[in-house]
């Protein structure tokens, strides 16, 4: 009797085991394999969760999830820009979660006002120069790259990609309408050569005298900065007497039909942790969202900076706008 008790005890004991073994988190995720691995892997190591994931283009993700709707295997999404996020919660794919780690962890202008996503590293969109044709005096602010002394000296990436259409759609919820267009249209009168595919190429015309001046995501510099340190290449942190930085984020939220919610927040509060926040910044270059993690040396070299105070939210709701004021505005 005792014999069949222990087998029945040992039979229990094992399902347990077999469960806690068998936990994991599915993750779709928008960014690249190696940027996020290393991060699944440790915590994998620190909690046994399994984390398997997917990786594609937002765009994609978000359709994907939509069609699977119920049915889905997502317990999380993770995506680059505030708008991209902001879709995902519009589209109801995300769920509202409560968590007091997360409230401290993730400043309250970098994640949704409903609970539905949070942001864990943030990328600062700002103005770079060309060090032996320009001065740090010479410049100011975002809207200043307007000015007649900039004339046939600014080079931009083009409309279409979401950095600058977050960076309008911000400068909309700061100016209102109106003036935001007078803004771009004085951007794009000043341009040198028509905008660039990507941030990468914007800067080498910078430092190769294509144009002085331009606007570029910080990760950008540096990964470009690490490959050909003698470029003349340097940043400015504009707005500092005023609204500060523009500043967006990567981040994540917990799937509406997640099947495994608890795993998915464990996940989520841990990506926001001092342990973890290292890891998620790093790896691309950015600045970690929790304000008590000291960035990267390479990163923190840069300087400090002000940030825009401005919910990144807001890059989400003005988005379809702003692609429509750069249209009129004549930024392709």
């Amino acid at each position: 009797m005792r014999f069949m008790q222990s087998i029945a005890v040992s039979a229990i004991f094992g399902l347990a085991a077999s469960a806690i073994s068998a936990a994991e988190v599915v993750v779709y995720s928008a960014r690249n394999e190696q940027l996020i691995k290393p991060l699944f892997d440790a915590y994998t190591k620190e909690t046994g969760v399994a984390v398997k994931f997917i990786t594609d283009k937002e765009g994609a993700l978000l359709q994907r999830l939509k069609a699977e709707g119920a049915n889905t295997p997502a317990d999380m999404l993770i995506t680059v820009d505030a708008g991209n996020l902001w879709e995902a919660a519009r589209e109801g794919l995300l769920k509202p979660v409560q968590s007091k780690t997360l409230s401290a962890n993730v400043p309250a202008s970098l994640r949704d006002p409903g609970n539905q996503w949070f942001g864990l590293s943030v990328r600062a969109r700002t103005i770079y120069f060309n060090s032996q044709k320009v001065k740090p005096a010479d410049l100011s602010t975002y809207e200043a790259l307007g000015d007649a002394k900039w004339k046939g000296r600014l080079c931009l990436r083009t409309s279409k990609k979401v950095y600058n259409q977050s960076l309008v759609a911000m400068l909309m919820a700061e100016h209102g309408e109106a003036k935001a267009e007078q803004i771009v249209k004085s951007w794009v009168g000043n341009l040198a050569t028509d905008p660039f595919p990507d941030d990468t190429k914007m800067l080498e015309a910078i430092a190769a005298g294509q144009c002085d001046v331009g606007i570029a995501n910080t990760y950008y510099y540096g990964r470009l900065m690490e490959k050909k340190p003698n470029l003349p290449l340097a940043t400015f942190w504009p707005n500092q007497q005023g609204s500060g930085v523009h500043v967006n984020v990567s981040g994540a939220g917990v799937v509406k039909y997640a099947k495994h919610e608890k795993e998915a927040l464990a996940l989520l509060e841990w990506l926001s942790s001092d342990k973890a926040q290292n890891l998620f910044a790093d790896v691309n270059m950015e600045y970690p969202v929790n304000p008590g993690v000291k960035s990267d040396p390479v990163v923190a070299a840069w300087g400090s900076f002000k940030q825009n105070p401005l919910n990144v939210s807001k890059a989400g709701e003005l988005q379809a706008d702003a692609v429509k004021l750069m249209d009129r505005a004549g930024y392709k």
